[in-house]
């Protein structure tokens, strides 16, 4: 019997902890978002300058963001590159059910390539891994890059961080917001190598500057 006391009172302890933890999440608010922040992110960036779009109330009705920041960011030659950020709060969940590998089928674009590259910059001087696509529709083309973003400054590629990150900010936050961001930039067959490039770039800019605009939140 002293063999299975052992084992029995670690189960029965570790079960007791994790009721009592439980029982003081669930204890406390919901925190709601207070200032979204994002629409500060500058319309300058990196030599490109923006201008706001917005797309169909139906589409927005879709995505069930609590702040979206959707621009077309041109430079002086002409080049444009595409900038969306869905925001969720922490009592939305902190993440969207959509990823561009539905979407984009579901518009009619083909996704030719799939991959990770590695972004740079002073904030994350060691580089982070983002999800990179080539789709197809037709005779055009779209490079994007995409990412989730948690806790200002956490940079997800997948739904399972997303999950493990969402876990670690609930528990001892109590705060598990999070955004869906996605570079993009339209591109002929003879410029995608070009346009990969501007658009990489760009994307580890914005990576640089989301964390200053994060939203706020607080409980109520």
């Amino acid at each position: 019997m002293r063999i299975l006391d052992k084992p029995f009172s670690l189960s029965l302890a570790i079960l007791l902890v994790t009721a009592a933890v439980a029982a003081l999440v669930a204890a406390r608010g919901v925190p709601v978002v207070v200032r979204t922040n994002l629409d500060n992110i500058p319309m300058k960036i990196a030599g490109y300058k923006g201008i706001k779009d917005s797309f169909s109330q139906n589409v927005y009705d879709e995505l069930n963001a609590d702040a979206h920041v959707y621009r077309h960011y041109t430079n002086d030659q002409g080049e444009r590159v595409d900038l969306y950020i869905g925001y969720y709060g922490t009592a939305k969940g902190g993440r969207t059910g959509h990823n561009p590998y539905a979407c984009l089928p579901g518009a009619g674009w083909a996704i030719l390539e799939r991959d990770e590259v590695t972004l740079k910059n002073e904030r994350y001087p060691d580089g982070v891994r983002v999800n990179y696509i080539l789709s197809r529709k037709g005779s055009s083309y779209e490079v994007v890059y995409h990412w989730y973003q948690s806790a200002e400054d956490k940079v997800l590629q997948s739904g399972i961080e997303q999950n493990i990150q969402r876990f670690v900010g609930c528990v001892f936050y109590n705060r598990n917001d999070g955004a869906f961001v996605r570079v993009s930039a339209p591109a002929t067959q003879a410029s995608i190598d070009k346009k990969r490039k501007s658009a990489k770039r760009f994307a580890g800019r914005i990576l640089g500057v989301l964390p200053d605009y994060w939203p706020v939140e607080k409980e109520l």
